[in-house]
């Protein structure tokens, strides 16, 4: 008997000791970037909710949007970037978002917000922002880097790293040419494929990657390198032979968001996790942790000088106004999907 009530009090205790989602079944599965958070962060949501996360992960939007499609209900939390959300919303795959559950919704800088993939703002909360361009080692390239024409320069045959992404890698090739990352011109699309096609016969290019750039460009492996503006700042403070350049002739200016795709399984919990995301000292650690642009007002006072001097992660309006967003493709996708196969298997 007392053996029996000895072991009722320690199952008791032990489950007074569990996590309350452990009690309580609560769960929020998150699809996101890879190396895209803070894993603290993570913690301290788990810890103040009692709200499991399952987070996964993905490289490309285009595999997101598989993902997506084919399973919506999988998830409750993505975290897509903004023409993907263009998308997804025509698609009817996205649920409205119940503000009165995020109300740190005020924290995000009103130019952020109403942007044309959602302009009546139901569906999105920014998450990060930033640009596309050059991460380049000081101590390989002695010339100016304000043109996207040095990835496409003899000079450095066999030392430029180009991002595995159809729409940046196409893009930037577009916006060389003068055209808008956004085209729909067959002869002007053509002319960015032929011209990526040329940079990689003439052996310019040493790898087509993603995430495994930045850490390479610290080690110095290559003299240039075409990259997200927080995986160049990552590796600058790796590195100091490392700078960023936005070039000339413009590039992509983009938003990161995060929505809650339809049939979401635990939609509070999700609204709860994108809550949590936008107060001030969580988007503090998590600009810490992955150095993308925040789109976090109060975060940003909290940052201070650190962040508002750094031309890698606050490019002054000047540079954005050269910038352009990437919009929805839907209807000319599989041309330029066709394209980038033909430039990826050249040999």
């Amino acid at each position: 008997m007392k053996k029996s009530l000895c072991l009722l009090l320690c199952c008791a205790l032990l489950v007074a000791l569990l996590p309350a989602a452990s009690a309580e079944g609560g769960m929020v599965t998150v699809y996101n970037w890879e190396e895209y958070i803070s894993h603290d962060a993570i913690k301290l949501f788990e810890q103040e909710t009692g709200i499991t996360v399952n987070m996964t992960y993905f490289t490309t939007n285009e595999d997101m949007m598989v993902q997506v499609r084919n399973s919506p209900s999988s998830f409750d939390v993505v975290i897509p970037s903004d023409y993907c959300v263009e998308r997804l919303a025509a698609e009817g795959l996205l649920e409205e978002i119940n503000f009165d559950n995020v109300p740190n919704y005020a924290n995000i800088d009103d130019q952020f917000k109403g942007q044309y993939y959602d302009p009546d703002e139901k569906y999105t909360v920014p998450y990060m922002w930033g640009t596309v361009g050059i991460c380049y080692n000081k101590t390989m390239v002695d010339e100016p880097v304000d043109s996207w024409s040095l990835l496409f320069d003899d000079k450095y045959a066999d030392n430029v790293f180009m991002l595995d992404s159809i729409r940046d890698s196409m893009g930037i090739a577009l916006k060389y040419l003068g055209y808008s990352m956004n085209t729909r011109d067959p002869l002007e699309m053509n002319a960015a494929k032929e011209l990526l096609l040329d940079q990689k016969n003439r052996g310019i290019v040493k790898a087509y990657q993603v995430d495994e750039t930045k850490d390479k460009m610290v080690a110095g492996e290559a003299a240039l390198a075409l990259m997200w503006n927080g995986d160049a700042m990552y590796a600058i403070s790796l590195n100091d032979d490392l700078d960023f350049s936005v070039p000339q002739e413009g590039s992509n200016i983009w938003i990161d968001t995060m929505v809650i795709p339809k049939g979401a399984k635990n939609k509070e919990n999700a609204e709860a996790f994108i809550n949590f995301m936008c107060r001030p000292d969580v988007a503090e650690m998590n600009f810490n942790e992955i150095w993308y642009s925040t789109p976090n007002t109060a975060t940003i006072e909290l940052l201070g000088e650190e962040y508002t001097s750094n031309h890698v992660i606050n490019p002054d309006q000047e540079t954005r106004d050269r910038c352009e967003y990437f919009h929805d493709m839907e209807d000319v996708i599989k041309i330029y999907n066709a394209m980038w196969t033909e430039i990826k298997s050249a040999k």
